[in-house]
């Protein structure tokens, strides 16, 4: 058996090969007794990893770690490390029978995913569809069949890079990946089946893909004289109601009458529909409250807008409103007459903290996105002091 002393260069030049009349053959690591390659004559036969062991008895027993394109080279040397440990414990413990070496008791990143980070995220986790199409399609082909332990910085850093340059998707996707693998991995170290995080502080692309589109007065206002003349009265309401609260569409979509109060001007969102979670309260202005009175459910559904054919609240009007926003000639989302509402607060005055309170936004990072819509307003504000520079040129003239 060929002893290679620099392994890993024979690996990446592709020199793993079968000799001439050979079935096959095996290569073995020179720093790392025991580990080698078999490679076999077969052009679809994939090199695979392997540990020579002995047994209670003294003879050889084979452990087949995994072929070279799962499993690189320092992480065969260190599963290396941990099979010679159990297969040592389990010989001491029983010298006089011969058993076979104990399987791989550490979960792979498939399992740990399956068996505990998914039901997690389907309690807690408001994006575990996204996660579950992450895993799917980038990560689990990657890093399924590793050991958890295994999972490094470098191969997540090669995943980062290959889904923009390979993949063409966007450095987004790409960094919601790594977002993901590094929230799997904190709780695998917080439930103890790892010491530490190896992508905590892991280098993303931070593209800032924001998009924010804002229609003018003119624009405005040819969208609402649709909105109020078209037949498609329940969508015209809910998205006219989008445009008085700055609520998300699917707030509005699934509210519910007990938690309207005309007296008291408000509006409150219960937890369950809130995307931060948390129940908050939304004024109710007189725009707001116009549209609540045009609507004739009250007393007959729970919802405000129910579905005219189901009773149900929409899952979604995307199609109704390319309609609608076709009419008045505009083209901005459903979820930019929320942007709408934010700097028609902004332009008016009003503090980032106040349209943070209204918006319900968390972070007031979120709301910072509106600072430069109050340029104007401050400009103002700095030309009261400008009124003074003539008064002093008077003087000295």
């Amino acid at each position: 058996m060929p002893v290679i002393q620099d392994l890993q260069v024979l690996i990446n030049q592709g020199g793993l090969m079968c000799p001439p009349g050979k079935r096959k053959t095996e290569l073995t690591d020179s720093a790392t007794p025991g580990l080698f390659i078999e490679v076999r004559e077969s052009a679809t036969a994939i090199a695979t990893w392997y540990l020579r062991l002995k047994n209670a008895k003294g003879t050889n027993t084979y452990k087949k770690i995994g072929t070279i394109r799962d499993i690189s080279l320092a992480q065969a040397r260190k599963l290396v490390k941990q099979l010679r440990a159990e297969h040592g414990a389990t010989v001491k413990a029983e010298p006089s029978i011969v058993v076979a070496l104990p399987a791989l008791t550490e979960m792979t990143w498939s399992t740990f995913i399956a068996d505990h980070f998914a039901p997690y995220c389907k309690a807690h986790i408001r994006s575990a569809k996204r996660y579950d199409q992450l895993e799917r399609r980038y990560v689990g082909p990657r890093f399924g069949q590793l050991p958890l332990s295994l999972v490094n910085r470098k191969d997540a850093q090669l995943l980062h890079v290959a889904m923009v340059e390979k993949e063409k998707l966007s450095p987004a996707t790409a960094d919601h990946a790594i977002k993901y693998m590094r929230r799997a991995l904190n709780l695998a170290v917080q439930w103890d089946y790892l010491e530490k995080n190896p992508l905590r502080n892991f280098e993303l692309f931070m593209t800032d893909n924001q998009v924010e589109n804002y229609l003018n007065d003119e624009q405005l206002q040819r969208l609402i004289g649709i909105l109020r003349t078209d037949a498609n009265r329940t969508v015209c309401m809910i998205l006219l109601f989008l445009i008085s609260t700055g609520a998300r569409a699917n707030e509005a979509m699934t509210a519910i009458w007990k938690n309207i109060s005309i007296e008291g001007r408000v509006w409150k969102v219960d937890a369950i529909r809130s995307k931060s979670k948390r129940t908050r309260s939304i004024p109710l202005n007189d725009s707001a409250l116009w549209v609540l009175q045009q609507l004739d459910t009250q007393g007959k559904s729970e919802y405000l807008f129910p579905s005219p054919v189901s009773g149900k609240p929409f899952y979604a009007i995307t199609r109704p409103w390319y309609r609608l926003r076709k009419l008045a000639g505009v083209k901005v989302r459903i979820h930019d007459l929320r942007h709408g509402f934010a700097s028609m607060l902004v332009s008016s005055g009003r503090s980032l903290y106040e349209v943070q309170q209204i918006l319900g936004h968390s972070d007031p990072k979120v709301t910072m996105r509106y600072a430069h819509l109050n340029a104007k307003t401050l400009q103002d504000a700095a030309n009261a002091g400008s009124v003074i520079v003539p008064r002093v040129e008077a003087k000295a003239a």
